[in-house]
């Protein structure tokens, strides 16, 4: 007859084959930490380099891989001109980790394309506000009319106006997404290598 066995025994019978990995544990401990250093490089002044430095050499590759997964999904088309700033900062936290200069020539050549785009952006906004402007002065006529005084619409406050704008908008940044997705991937392939 055999011996009936209570859960707890069969349960400690299947968990002993599996032991803790510690440097797993610690390599995931140091992978967050690297994340949290890129986050506060991107937020103020954190010296990565420095930081790299510092981290004992079995753990710098898991230290790198979090600073790198934070900052190459920064790697966005620009919504303003005042962006120039993050993503100068971006390019130099990047090259801390990949530290290559075919990938500062690569990231060199993304900051002109970020340039060129902003530039046609306003361009895009300006032609957009020009071409539905009779539209919007009509609708602001027709209100006056209606009310009896002078009313001025904010464009953005018409939804016809918001989806022109999208439309357009939207059109441009189609024109720029895939370079910057290729950018992202050039990034991983350098990182990897």
């Amino acid at each position: 007859m055999g011996v009936i066995k209570t859960a707890l025994e069969i349960a400690l019978e299947k968990t002993e084959k599996v032991k803790s990995d510690k440097s797993g544990i610690g390599q995931f401990e140091v992978k967050k930490r690297g994340k949290k250093l890129a986050n506060d490089f991107l937020e103020g002044e954190v010296d990565l380099a420095g930081e790299i430095k510092k981290t004992p050499a079995g753990d710098r590759e898991s230290l790198k891989q979090g600073i790198f997964d934070v900052l190459v999904a920064q790697i966005a088309l620009p919504a303003a001109k005042e962006d120039e700033k993050k993503i100068e900062k971006l390019g130099k936290g990047l090259s801390a980790v990949i530290n290559k200069g075919e990938f500062n020539d690569m990231y060199r050549q993304l900051t002109m394309l970020f340039a060129q785009y902003i530039k046609e952006a306003s361009q895009y906004e300006q032609m957009i506000n020009q071409q539905y402007a009779p539209k919007l002065r009509q609708k602001e006529e027709e209100l006056s009319r209606r009310f009896g005084r002078e009313v001025r619409i904010d464009p953005f406050q018409d939804p016809e106006f918001v989806a022109f704008y999208n439309q357009h908008i939207k059109a441009l940044k189609g024109n720029y997404e895939p370079v910057v997705e290729q950018a992202r991937e050039e990034a991983k392939r350098m990182f990897s290598a």
